[in-house]
């Protein structure tokens, strides 16, 4: 009888498990986003979360938990449940540059189940426009020409920015002061004040005032020039071949979540990415779909590799650390 009533019990708590599998998703996902309210992330973030919501039936909600250039958001995904309720929108700070220049308690590649690629959005070099030089060429010799004068803003120390920026000094010879904010918003405030004089940003973070000419882009660090401002040069046309650098967004889960919730996840970015209404919104904010090949957790995964293969050997070589 002992025996026949542990059998019953395994075989319900099966039936569970496999229902609960079933019926995935069946509460609210959320959707961590390590940066504030209304920065090119957050504003990508919403409109992954509301094509989403309508692929998997369930509401997907944005959390932005901020700090620490998106450490502590990516932390508490790291640290999460991994039942795919919680999941987070990071980039290639989070989850390549992060892992090299902060003491984390946490590991950017192995806590983390990879979902899918989601956007591409590449760095390019953004100045005042009352700056003398008009391309990237007169930029270089005018930073030559003022060693350590001009004024470059980053988004706090061992961030993107500051990467980007300490690699372009030793590609191109030059030496500039950088000027560390929270975030990308106040650099464009100053930028527009003409309290700084130069930026390395996503493009998504200046689209608009270069598009308003109240901004300068010499250059976009991509091998092909960006369709919403075709005017501008590739690094390789300005003559620092090579000179790449993007904000790649990616979707990820906790570690050890389910297989099956994974592939649920995938399929409904999937089905997000092949709305042509929600290209067109991603293409309006400088955000560009990764192609369908490239939304699998496969792929998400070999770029996160790559990329850390690149970066890391030259963070560490300059000795970038965040304070």
């Amino acid at each position: 009888m002992k025996k026949l009533l542990l059998i019953v019990i395994a075989v319900l708590a099966a039936s569970i498990v496999t229902a609960m599998a079933e019926t995935y998703p069946s509460r609210p996902i959320t959707i961590v986003v390590p940066f504030p309210a209304g920065g090119p992330t957050d504003t990508l973030g919403r409109i992954l979360a509301d094509g989403m919501t309508r692929a998997l039936g369930q509401s997907v909600i944005i959390e932005n938990l901020t700090g620490a250039a998106g450490t502590i958001g990516a932390g508490h995904v790291a640290h999460a449940t991994p039942d795919g309720y919680t999941l987070i929108l990071g980039h290639w700070q989070t989850h390549v540059v992060n892992g090299a220049t902060f003491a984390l308690s946490f590991d950017v590649v192995n806590d983390f189940a990879p979902i899918s690629l989601i956007a591409d959005c590449p760095m390019w070099v953004v100045g005042r426009t009352s700056l003398p030089p008009k391309n990237l060429a007169e930029l270089i010799v005018w930073l030559k020409e003022n060693p350590g004068k001009a004024t470059v803003g980053i988004g706090g120390a061992g961030g993107g920015a500051d990467v980007v920026g300490t690699y372009f000094q030793k590609s191109t010879g030059t030496r500039f002061q950088f000027v560390p904010y929270r975030g990308a918003a106040p650099i464009i405030q100053d930028l527009l004040a003409g309290h700084i004089d130069l930026t390395f940003t996503q493009v998504a973070s200046a689209l608009a005032q270069v598009r308003a000419d109240q901004l300068r882009a010499y250059v976009v660090m991509a091998k092909t020039r960006w369709a919403e401002s075709p005017d501008t040069p590739t690094i390789d046309e300005a003559g620092v071949p090579g000179l790449y650098a993007s904000f790649w967004h990616g979707l990820w889960a906790p570690k050890s979540t389910p297989k099956d919730v994974i592939a649920k996840l995938d399929a409904a970015v999937v089905a997000t990415l092949a709305d042509p209404a929600v290209r067109q919104r991603f293409i309006e904010i400088g955000q560009e779909p990764w192609p369908r090949d490239k939304q699998t957790p496969e792929a998400l995964a070999a770029q996160q590799k790559a990329e850390i293969e690149k970066w890391w050997p030259i963070i560490k070589a300059a000795n970038i650390r965040a304070e």
